[in-house]
């Protein structure tokens, strides 16, 4: 009853401490909830949409003329200016003013209904990774595609029908079943594992900061008398307001993911409720373990940065973790945001029983026994280091 009591009044001294502090509230609302809607708006269309590209068409024909209608039709092409030549098509995409353009040189028209093979170029702005990509495959495919059109026309000139010349053009027919996304929204892979990095990268800083204060203000004292020296108590007091918030963002940004904008989430909101609250305790108890690690926010606050950072990159939202290097492979286990975008996978994504994924949530509970392992050291801290600015 004693400890219940020890754990409500340093929890009412946080919530004082959070309502007087306008930082807090922009660390545990105000930036959360703008990154839920950044992301989400930014990602509205799954993928970016009329990307500028442009059009060297040196042959001039109704075929050509044909060609580049059809690429402007692409929901991620626009085309936006014909060029004169290679050279102020070049210049246009260097100053950024397009992403690529298409090269259809001269007698191609005649060359592909003489069947001797002509050649198209495009070019490409990978400095732009994600608009290079996708103009690229669209041009790549506007390229087969009437390839395709003429080998046709060919083909009826010389007395074939039409099923003749679709089954020797494509003697094989792929039938595509998109699992789990369908739509190919990028959205849908990308911002269930950023808007829960992100809160977590929060909860780094914020779990480091909130001890930190204590002793840059000279009041850790004050917090470690009132939980009768036990870190332990302290630090679930001190906690605990925090966590409830938290959690409440995360729900936040279940309800908004799958009940708003619909994403799919074939298991349930439940289980990803349930994955959401691992994250938060786990990212605290991580946040706790690098305080305690270093003794120094400053130190802490780097370190808790660059880990959270890393945490996008090797989770295998991106890059998959199976590409990668055996040691990396190894260390992605170290990042809360692996074991959670796993659980996400297996979730909502496959719809599998929360079974599978028990992995991943052992992976997270082990995470909240990190501050077991610094414990005693943070206590001597708290009761004896002297803040030196």
């Amino acid at each position: 009853m004693r400890t219940t009591h020890i754990i409500f009044q340093i929890a009412k001294r946080e919530v004082f401490r959070i309502a007087t502090r306008p930082l807090y509230l922009f660390c545990m609302v105000i930036a959360p909830l703008f990154c839920y809607i950044f992301f989400t708006t930014l990602m509205w269309n799954g993928l970016p949409t009329d990307m500028p590209a442009g059009v060297v068409d040196l042959d001039n024909t109704a075929t050509t003329r044909n060609i580049i209608r059809n690429l402007d039709a692409f929901q991620q092409t626009k085309i936006v200016a014909h060029y004169a030549g290679f050279a102020d098509a070049r210049k246009a995409m260097q100053e950024g003013k397009i992403y690529a353009f298409y090269f259809i040189p001269e007698g191609t028209t005649a060359k592909a209904l003489a069947s001797r093979q002509p050649k198209v170029s495009f070019y490409t702005n990978y400095s732009y990774l994600v608009a290079g990509s996708l103009l690229y495959k669209d041009q790549r495919t506007m390229s087969e595609l009437a390839s395709g059109a003429i080998g046709r026309a060919t083909l009826r000139a010389k007395g074939a029908t039409d099923d003749q010349a679709v089954a020797f053009l494509q003697p094989i027919v792929i039938d595509s079943h998109i699992l789990n996304n369908p739509w190919l929204n990028y959205s849908v892979y990308l911002s269930n594992t950023i808007i829960p990095g992100i809160l977590m990268l929060l909860i780094f800083m914020t779990t480091i900061y909130t001890i930190g204060s204590e002793i840059k203000g000279n009041t850790q004292k004050e917090w470690m008398q009132m939980a009768d020296n036990s870190v332990t108590l302290a630090l679930s007091g001190k906690l605990l307001p925090q966590t409830l918030i938290f959690f409440i963002m995360a729900t936040f940004y279940n309800v908004y993911l799958y009940g708003f904008l619909h994403y799919p989430c074939n298991s349930g909101i439940l289980p990803m409720l349930l994955a959401g609250l691992l994250l938060v305790l786990a990212s605290q108890a991580f946040g706790i373990f690098l305080f305690g690690l270093f003794t120094t926010m400053r130190l802490a606050l780097s370190t808790a940065s660059l880990w959270g950072v890393i945490s996008f990159s090797i989770s295998g939202m991106s890059f998959p973790v199976m590409a990668m290097n055996p040691v990396l492979q190894g260390l992605a286990c170290l990042f809360p945001l692996r074991h959670y975008f796993l659980i996400y996978v297996n979730l909502a994504l496959n719809g599998y029983p929360l079974i599978y994924a028990w992995h991943s949530v052992v992976a997270l509970m082990l995470f909240m026994l990190l501050p077991f392992f610094i414990l005693k050291r943070l206590r001597t801290v708290l009761l004896h280091y002297v803040y030196i600015p």
